[in-house]
């Protein structure tokens, strides 16, 4: 979850002369930020909805991690290939083609009978998505006029950052208005609407930009990645919730030794997914490190946090929804406190969000160590406006510095591996730290929170550790 724009670098865009009409630029724009609506609110809205998803399939909790994680991971495992897809086959036509497929997946999910076939189609909307996402903003990139863009990204930031936080508070609204009986389905089927809205202005509107067919795609690199990524984080899960079996052992380790045969593949092929010359470069390579931390603490922070208001503090989703409202407000201003700064203040303002990410989880400790199941809405506002600060400086300086060092014509490809890196970390982030808490929480809620927020301190202390390898300076992706 981020309000930079996480999917406009994903894929390197052929040369051309920018011919959109400022009509034909907002209506574009309007299109793109439809599509990243429904994958942000998509990544997040299972926040809210897992309780009442559980107890509406009749499942136990171990399925929680796995709604927010089976989307991610899809996404984030194959959201460079779909990069690169789009410019080998042209991305106008992969954009229509993801957004129908995850128009599917959402219906799938929607409908879905079980939990397995709801998992399932989270993976297909994810899978989809990975083809929609980098194709909206690469066709603005190449059609666009430089005047245009940086309209557009003025327009596009802030709203990412309303979207990644809206899904828990629409889902809880959805979920508690009951639309028709359905109780949680809506928070998918409305992707249905969105998209069909979508999909008729793409085929109207959304301007073509001509394949470029030299790009080569490494398909057996991109299989690796997540096959690799889907066994370590199911050992990981299965372990951390069931016990360490045969199954779960030999699952983590096919998963690390599938990850180091795609490192070895990036090596030697001539087509790698992410350029050698970048994990060459310790500055980004850090960011990398420090990225995957920051955001797999957050996500998971924010996943348990909807988990303790609902079955800790006995709230509806619609109260669990209301009272994320601080955290909305605080990424939004922790974002404008962030591109305020970063350009002055370069990595200094990571270190600001890392210690400000300690001050808001050791406030939400002490409120749970102290007022328990009696906190109040004005103590949990408190708690959640300073982690929601801390999240929008973080969120904005690791993007922004882990592309300090990096030259021009590698930001494209250093930008979608951050993209990717984000999603995948979501996808760990929330599935392992709700994991802990659920695993924990037969000894009580307070017990169980209060591990998992000892553990959510002691990651981000840990990416302290790495800030001084970071680039001094930053840039700034709007520009």
């Amino acid at each position: 979850m981020t309000d930079t724009p996480t999917s406009t670098e994903t894929t390197t865009a052929p040369t051309t002369t920018p011919t959109a009409s400022p009509r034909a630029a907002w209506l574009t724009l309007i299109v793109v930020l439809l599509a990243d609506a429904m994958d942000l609110m998509d990544a997040t809205i299972t926040n809210v909805a897992a309780p009442s998803i559980v107890q509406d399939l009749g499942v136990g909790d171990d399925v929680i991690p796995w709604l927010g994680a089976a989307y991610a991971l899809a996404l984030g495992s194959l959201l460079v290939l779909g990069g690169r897809l789009g410019d080998r086959f042209g991305q106008r036509r992969t954009f229509l083609v993801g957004l129908i497929g995850f128009m599917a997946g959402s219906a799938l999910a929607g409908l879905a009978p079980t939990a397995g076939a709801l998992i399932a189609a989270r993976v297909v909307q994810g899978t989809f998505g990975a083809l929609l996402i980098p194709q909206g903003m690469a066709i603005m990139a190449a059609t666009f006029s430089k005047p245009m863009l940086r309209t557009a990204f003025a327009v596009f930031a802030p709203m990412l950052g309303v979207f990644a936080v809206a899904g828990p508070i629409v889902g809880g609204l959805l979920i508690d208005a009951d639309l028709f009986g359905l109780a949680w389905r809506p928070i998918f089927l409305m992707n249905v609407v969105l998209g069909g809205i979508a999909l008729v202005l793409a085929l109207r509107h959304l301007p073509a930009v001509p394949p470029h067919r030299s790009v080569r795609i490494d398909a057996r690199g991109s299989a690796l990645l997540g096959t690799a990524l889907f066994g370590l984080l199911f050992g990981l899960l299965t372990g951390a919730s069931q016990g360490w079996g045969p199954v779960t052992i030999a699952s983590t380790l096919l998963g690390g030794a599938l990850l180091a045969a795609f490192a070895i593949r990036q090596v030697r092929t001539p087509d790698p997914l992410l350029p050698r010359q970048l994990l060459a470069n310790r500055g980004f390579t850090s960011g990398l490190v420090v990225g995957l931390c920051v955001f797999a603490g957050f996500s998971g922070l924010m996943y348990v946090i909807s988990l303790f208001f609902q079955l800790g503090l006995g709230y509806t989703p619609t109260q669990a929804s209301l009272n994320l409202i601080p955290l909305t407000i605080g990424i939004i201003a922790g974002s404008g406190i962030a591109n305020a700064l970063i350009l002055s203040l370069g990595r200094r303002v990571v270190l600001l969000g890392m210690l400000t990410t300690l001050l808001g989880t050791g406030v939400l400790l002490l409120i749970v160590l102290t007022a328990g199941l009696e906190a109040t809405w004005w103590q949990n506002l408190i708690a959640t406006s300073i982690i929601g600060t801390a999240a929008g400086i973080s969120f904005n300086s690791v993007f922004n510095t882990a592309l300090g060092n990096v030259q021009p014509e590698e930001a494209g490809s250093a930008s979608g591996s951050l993209s990717a890196i984000q999603q995948v970390a979501n996808g760990i982030g929330s599935a392992l730290v709700t994991t802990i808490f659920l695993g924990n929480l037969a000894a009580g809620t307070i017990p169980a929170m209060t591990i998992t927020l000892v553990i959510i301190l002691v990651m981000a202390a840990t990416c302290l550790l790495a800030l001084p390898l970071l680039p001094r300076t930053a840039v700034m992706l709007e520009d």
